[in-house]
């Protein structure tokens, strides 16, 4: 049974203000999204339409509970299902309950879901509740930014290398509403190209998924036989010093923590990934094993030799002759934005030289893990490089706008 079509009063059909158009709204995704925040199915039975009410309904005015309703039809077999939707969505734009803004915003881009819970005793002070509040987001987000750093490359630390295209890459990323500092959502977009790149969000979250389901096999390992080997082939799923580094910081001060992932209905599981991935969950008791495990990655990964470009930026020499330090920003050569060096006398003066007229210069040298690759050792080779008269002048431009420059290239403080 459904309504007619031209039932008299209907009000005209809108794309509510924020929400999808209704045309586009697939009622099994929507259907999807609404079980999965929680909120209750009633009413008629199946293959004709169902009523969904929110699992938090609030007080209203005069001690009065508002009723939010959705009629949402279970395909679009039936003349009205478009008009249905269209009410739905009207009616999760105005709604209050807290679930509703991830729900829409899911069914405007396919979203990837990870919810985040921490065990944590409720706040008894606002102060508490938003510092509980603010080391759940930061502690989500540096766990995301370690699955981002691995899609670019599988290292055990990273260090400064590819941070800004894995920052870049978490722009998209939106986060929902936290509770006490204990549960919070994060929704990714997933991506529409059949070979997701690096900025992908689905990307990062099946990098995260494997990555910390390799952590906790090789944490259970170490644990139960003192063996630290699983570390090292944990590499490969995405485990690195950021992560480990990450995870702590969510357990710490807490009873624990659990990762949830919940993939985009209208996307679907990636190949080789199981439809309802199981919670991942991480104690104090494997903060020892986590800390450790970090510091062996920082200790155990290699120099990298480099042959970069780069713009020199500041000087600095404690005498008017011998050997100086240099800032560079890098052109190319090596995934840092910036990094310093100590070059002879006579690799010093070709560097100075370059920068007062306005030319980078290429060097050969090692990046070194201590200090997170922002170090460039046993530099060398430095020699000037020509670019476009237009790049030219803008370095120039650059150089001009700091003039505390000049004192450091003459060898002052």
């Amino acid at each position: 049974m459904h309504r007619p079509t031209e039932q008299p009063g209907r009000p005209p059909r809108h794309t509510p203000p924020g929400g999808p158009p209704p045309e586009t709204v697939d009622p099994a995704v929507l259907t999807a999204l609404l079980a999965r925040h929680g909120w209750r199915r009633s009413g008629a039975a199946a293959g004709t339409y169902s009523r969904w009410t929110p699992p938090d309904t609030g007080t209203g005015a005069r001690g009065r509970t508002p009723r939010t309703s959705l009629l949402v039809p279970e395909s679009r077999a039936y003349p009205d299902s478009t008009d249905l939707i269209a009410e739905a969505l009207a009616a999760l734009q105005h709604s209050a309950t807290p679930s509703a803004p991830g729900i829409l915003a899911a069914l405007r881009t396919p979203l990837d879901e990870i919810h985040w819970q921490r065990d944590t005793p409720e706040p008894d002070a606002p102060a508490a509740a938003w510092a509980a509040q603010e080391q759940l987001r930061s502690g989500a987000r540096a766990l995301l930014l370690a699955a981002a750093l691995a899609t670019r490359g599988r290292t055990g630390y990273h260090g400064a290398r590819h941070r800004r295209h894995a920052e870049a890459a978490l722009d998209r990323l939106l986060a929902g509403t936290t509770a006490g500092g204990r549960e919070l959502t994060t929704f990714l977009p997933v991506g529409t190209s059949a070979a997701p790149g690096p900025d992908d969000g689905r990307l990062i979250t099946t990098t995260l998924l494997r990555a910390l389901c390799a952590a906790r096999d090789a944490t259970d390992h170490q644990r139960a036989t003192g063996c630290c080997d699983a570390f090292e082939p944990a590499v490969e799923a995405g485990v690195c010093q950021e992560l480990t580094e990450a995870i702590s910081k969510l357990v710490r001060g807490s009873g624990g923590i659990r990762i949830t992932l919940h993939w985009a209905p209208a996307a679907g599981p990636p190949d080789g990934f199981a439809a309802r991935p199981g919670p991942v969950e991480f104690t104090p008791g494997d903060l020892p094993v986590l800390r450790e495990a970090g510091a062996r990655y920082i200790r155990d990964e290699p120099p990298v030799t480099v042959h970069l470009t780069a713009v020199v930026l500041r000087m600095r020499r404690e005498a008017q002759s011998g050997p100086g330090a240099v800032r560079l920003k890098v052109l190319a050569g090596a995934d840092v934005p910036q990094i310093r060096a100590v070059l002879d006398e006579d690799d010093y003066r070709i560097a100075g030289h370059a920068h007062l007229v306005g030319l980078p210069v290429r060097m050969n040298g090692r990046l070194e893990s201590k200090g997170g690759f922002r170090r460039l050792s046993d530099a060398r080779d430095v020699m000037p490089v020509r670019v476009e008269d237009g790049e030219r002048d803008r370095l120039l431009k650059s150089l001009h706008e700091n003039l505390g420059f000049f004192e450091e290239a003459c060898g002052g403080d």
